[in-house]
């Protein structure tokens, strides 16, 4: 499928942190920073396994970034790719919105 599905409302998040969320199946890490929410996989590639949404977020050289919290790569929010090795990527998402609700697109 390739729809928006309601995940949640924005008073579920916490601002400059990451929640967790079961979309169809799919673990993806839920990031609001700078009035706007981020997707991306909660799975971490190097450390293999679901945290990302437990990653401390920040800005690296001008990069909003997420920091894997088991081996401390740093993920590009807005792409996924790996800031320490641009050959490693996280996959991401569409979001979007809508009357305080947050939609995500898988």
């Amino acid at each position: 499928m390739n729809e928006f599905r309601k995940v949640c409302q924005m008073s579920d998040l916490v601002t400059n942190s990451g929640v967790a969320a079961l979309i169809e199946n799919q673990q993806v890490a839920l990031f609001y920073v700078e009035d706007e929410v981020f997707a991306l996989s909660n799975y971490d590639p190097i450390g293999q396994a679901n945290v990302m949404s437990r990653g401390m977020v920040g800005d690296l050289k001008g990069e909003l970034m997420v920091a894997s919290p088991l081996q401390k790569q740093h993920y590009s929010l807005k792409t996924g790719v790996c800031l320490d090795d641009k050959t490693i990527s996280i996959p991401t998402f569409e979001t979007k919105i809508e009357n305080q609700s947050v939609w995500v697109k898988l």
